[in-house]
């Protein structure tokens, strides 16, 4: 397994001080989130490979296939979808490990209803990504955040879905995060490690901290999401993925960050 740092985790640093400061902590990948980039993909990929960085699980700037509450971006679902499409298209250009997408959240559409836009949306996005060699991956979400991104919660959610769009080269984006609480996460992942595309890997905070917590350092199973893993034959990207708060997390220096992040992934393969 190979290391990356997710860009959300170092929320206010730039472009350019996110590759200087994950290249020094010690980082392989970078996982690219679109909002943080500025539109030019030679003059980005020319970086990328200056800092010796490869680009991992990619964010689009339209996540969600839905409409969300927190996000930024169009309500019209098509034009969500388009933009989708778009930003797999964007990313292929720095040949990823991993584009990956959200479901959204039901709202106000019914379920019936936004199942069928949310395949829509897959199997669109799943012909982009097809066409241009992409691996492409939908991220299961925790439970109690159904009402904010996603009304898939699980693997096997996923995988039902993906076969009910017909998309059986379409995989799963692993977050311990998010799945780490499900109960038969660990017999998912070995039955299923071959549709994964990419992992990101954090614990929930301890009592009285916020945000997320550095992989092994909160509460959570992601050691033994890891180990699971990489007895099943899995041999991808580890990418820390931190949300937090200004005065949290992403509060640290992005050197810092990324010095903190590189040694507890490092120590999730001792």
């Amino acid at each position: 397994m190979r290391l990356s740092l997710s860009q959300i985790s170092t929320e206010s640093a730039s472009f350019a001080d996110d590759l200087t400061a994950y290249r020094a902590a010690g980082f392989e990948g970078i996982g690219l989130w679109q909002f943080k980039l500025g539109g030019d993909h030679v003059a980005e990929r020319d970086a990328l490979r200056g800092a010796q960085l490869e680009a991992t699980n990619c964010v689009p700037l339209v996540p969600t296939i839905l409409p969300n509450p927190v996000m930024p971006g169009p309500e019209d679902v098509h034009e969500r979808i388009e933009s989708l499409c778009a930003s797999v298209a964007y990313f292929a250009n720095f040949r990823p490990a991993s584009v990956l997408c959200l479901t959204g959240p039901v709202g106000s559409f019914g379920e019936a209803e936004a199942r069928r836009i949310v395949i829509d949306g897959l199997q669109a996005a799943g012909e982009v990504a097809r066409d241009l060699h992409v691996p492409f991956g939908l991220e299961p979400i925790h439970d109690s955040e159904r009402e904010t991104f996603s009304f898939v919660h699980s693997i096997p959610q996923a995988l039902e879905l993906l076969d009910e769009a017909g998309l059986d080269d379409i995989g799963v984006m692993v977050d311990s995060y998010h799945v780490g609480e499900t109960e038969t996460v660990l017999d998912d992942l070995e039955r299923h490690v071959d549709r994964i595309t990419g992992v990101h890997v954090a614990d929930h905070p301890l009592p009285g901290s916020e945000g997320r917590a550095l992989p092994d350092q909160g509460r959570g199973r992601t050691r033994e999401l890891v180990e699971t893993l990489r007895a099943a034959g899995w041999d991808g990207w580890l990418d820390v993925e931190i949300f937090s708060t200004p005065d949290g997390f992403w509060a640290l220096p992005p050197d810092e960050a990324a010095r903190r992040a590189y040694a507890a992934a490092s120590a999730l393969l001792d």
